[in-house]
Parts: C-alpha cells; structure tokens; sequence
C-alpha cells in the first residue's frame, strides 16, 4: 500500500521539477509598440525555455472599459490632436498619476493579481504604462510578491511610467533613462532595444531584393513616411513637403489601418501608398530615409536596420517630447520648420547607409580607433534577475546595432546599471545608437 501511495507522489514531484519557470508580459493593443515589445521578449525568453503567457492590459479591464479607453485615444489623435496634447500635459503629475493609479487598480487589479499568481512565475514585465501602475500599485500592497520590471518603449518617460514600487525599469537609450531616474523610477538599466531580428542593416542584395518584392525602381531615392500602426498626423501634408523640400525623392506612406488615408493618398497621385504593412524589414531596406512622427518602435527598427532617421511634423503629445529626446540622442534628427527640411533630406542622403556601421562599436572621436560597445540583452538581465541565470546562455547576443560618437557611448555605458541583487551577475546593458 505504501509503495502505492508513493509512486504518485514522485510522478507528481517529478514533474513539479520539470515544469518550465514562467514569465508573465502584460501589453496593451494600444497602437502596435506595446505589443511588438512584447511579442519579441516572449520569443527571447521561450528561446531560453521560459513558459510565457501574455496579456493585453485592456483584456484586463471590466466589460467594454477597455474598447473604450484605447477608442477613445484614437479619435482624439485622430479628430482632435489639441485634446490629446491637454490630457497628456495635465497627467504629467504626481496627483493626476496616483488618482490614475487608483482608478486603474480597482478597475484591474482583482484580474492582474490572478494572472501572476501562478508559483511557477518567476518574471513579470509590463511594456505599458497603466499596467504598470497597476502592478506597483499591488507590489507595495503585498498582493503581488514577484519582482515587477518595466520595459519603457518610448524615448521619452513621461509621469505614467513612474510607478515607486515596481522594482525595476528597463530603458531603450541613456536620455529615457535619465528621464526615469528623474521622475523616481528604481533601478534603471540601459540595454539594447528589443526589436524582430529581421531588421538588420541592407546589403546591396537585400536591397535590391526588397525593391524588387514591392515594385520599386532600383535606381531611385526613397524616403518612407510612416505613421504608427493608425496612420496617425499629418501625412498628406508631409508628403506634399518632402516632395517640395526633394522632388528627386520618391515617397513610400505607410499607412497602417488607415484606409481612408491611403484611399486619399492615391487618388492625389502617391503611388506607393500602403495599408497595413506586415513585412517592414524589406521596406526598410528598401528606403534611404525613414521620415516619422510619432518616434515609436518604427524609429528603433530603423536604427537596427541602419536607416537614417528624420522626425516631422509630430503628433501632439507623445510625439512632441520622443522628438526632442531622439534628437538629443542623436538618433533622429527633428525638423521643426517645413524650411529645414530639404537640407536635413539632403544630410541623410550623404550619411547613407554606406557610412552607419553595422557592428557594435563606435569610432573614436580623437584617435580613429574603435571604442566596442559591451551588447546587452533584456531577456538575460531578466533572467539574471529572476535568478534563472543558468538559462540566459540560451538566449542569442543582442543583435549589432550601428554606432555613435565616442563620447555619447561612453555615457551610456556610465549611466546603465542593474538592479543590486543581479549586479554581480547580470550582463553589462548597451543602448541604442543612430
């Protein structure tokens, strides 16, 4: 009877032992940034053998709240720019922030908590500001125990972000972590953004390539427009100007879910108007300057892929302050005045992408010599982190990004730093260069 009862057991604690640790990503469909964060950390962390299960913030929130809040972002970016630019200047504020956080918890934090429950959950990564919130908010409660992280998409850190209880936050470029640290996030580390690893850096054949796959002239200078995942700004307007600033440049407008913008673009004569794009990486490679406006996740692939980057005409909001953080980093030049923009045009077209170096290390300004740049990787300082260490020698090294003055990247060397628990063991963490 004895040996009967026991046999079960070890079945079951066999395979309690062999269960993958879990890791739980909360996003939200807000836009497409959050998401493709999220999708490419998931893939990272299973490479590792990490259970992943991810969740979309407005899943979480009761009945229709959730189609309401994420409807209600759109129609103000899309009929009323200046109303989106009020309510993010006004929640830029300690007490607008906690009266957010309040609001959001008792609307999702009864469902949050059920899905970090789970004892195999070892990490717990938001790439959202309100589910970030919400997960601080339970974190000094004590209904939530595993260590919360941050992964900031933007360039620029506002308020929403700020959550005091989340242990630690991981940032995209020095400048967003300064930004952090000065509005009392925790545990700031720079490291390499995480984007698809198709967006690499166009050779000649993958140019050729990509030019051919959308059916575009070899032998002309592109300039892809882009805004967001909605087709969000000033799009026609941009066009018209580019092509005034550089009637040598052909436009590419991608033009996302925004179907009656490229139903516009074509009928005023855009041939290369594009709905919802699934294969950025060839259009990337296809272009020789990326024109933005809203300085999102589009902006970071570029920089994987060595594209030259030029912010105009940016939406409110958001947009303004990724534009003035992109521009001092030195990743995204920000053209202000239609007037400036035929010379920034031309500035991009003599960088080229001939001139970005497609490996990790940068030139020095004063020797000619090369200054490497130790590459990081979120998914293992997560794992460091988690103490799931022995498991990040699973994940591949974070891909080569394209360099930046000396000087510029040993500052973001000086300014990554780990939580104190893993700083013995975690990898030194790069930012993302132009």
């Amino acid at each position: 009877m004895g040996r009967l009862i026991r046999l079960p057991m070890q079945r079951r604690a066999r395979s309690e032992r062999l269960a993958p640790p879990r890791a739980v990503i909360v996003s939200a469909s807000v836009g497409a940034g959050h998401d493709a964060v999220a999708a490419e950390l998931a893939a990272r962390l299973e490479e590792a053998g990490v259970a992943v299960d991810r969740y979309d913030f407005l899943d979480l929130l009761p009945g229709p709240a959730g189609g309401i809040l994420v409807g209600s972002y759109h129609r103000m970016l899309d009929r009323a720019p200046w109303t989106w630019k009020l309510l993010y200047g006004s929640l830029d504020n300690h007490r607008m922030m906690s009266m957010q956080a309040t609001l959001f918890t008792a609307l999702a934090g009864r469902r949050m908590r059920r899905v970090v429950a789970d004892e195999d959950v070892r990490i717990v990564v938001s790439t959202y500001p309100l589910a970030s919130q919400v997960l601080g908010r339970l974190r000094r409660r004590g209904k939530v125990t595993k260590r919360v992280h941050t992964y900031l998409t933007d360039f620029s850190v506002h308020r929403l972000w700020a959550s005091p209880d989340v242990d630690a936050h991981l940032a995209v470029n020095r400048i967003p972590a300064e930004q952090a640290r000065g509005i009392g996030c925790r545990n700031v580390s720079v490291i390499a953004p995480l984007v698809d690893r198709r967006f690499t850096p166009a050779t000649d054949r993958l140019r050729h390539a990509a030019r051919a796959r959308w059916g575009l002239p070899q032998d002309a200078r592109l300039a892809l427009l882009v805004g967001g995942s909605w087709g969000a700004g000033e799009l026609e307007r941009t066009v018209s100007d580019v092509e005034a600033a550089d009637p040598g440049l052909t436009c590419l407008v991608v033009c996302g879910r925004n179907e009656p913008l490229r139903e516009r673009l074509l009928a005023a004569g855009v041939r290369h108007a594009f709905g919802w794009v699934d294969d950025m990486p060839s259009l990337m490679h296809a272009a020789d300057v990326l024109v933005q406006n809203a300085g999102g996740m589009t902006v970071q692939e570029a920089v994987a892929s060595g594209l030259p980057v030029i912010t105009y005409r940016s939406i409110p909001g958001h947009g303004l302050t990724n534009a003035s953080a992109l521009d001092e980093a030195g990743v995204a030049r920000w053209v202000r005045h239609p007037g400036e923009l035929a010379e920034a045009l031309d500035q991009a077209a003599c960088q080229g992408r001939g001139a970005v170096p497609s490996v990790a290390s940068v030139p020095s300004a004063t020797a000619g010599a090369v200054l490497p740049l130790p590459a990081g990787d979120a998914a293992r300082v997560l794992l460091e982190a988690a103490g799931l260490g022995h498991l990040a020698a699973a994940v591949p090294a974070a891909a080569a990004v394209p360099a930046v003055p000396a000087v510029q990247a040993q500052a973001a060397v000086a300014v990554a730093s780990v939580p104190a628990s893993a700083a013995a063991a975690a990898p030194t963490v790069m930012e993302s260069v132009r």
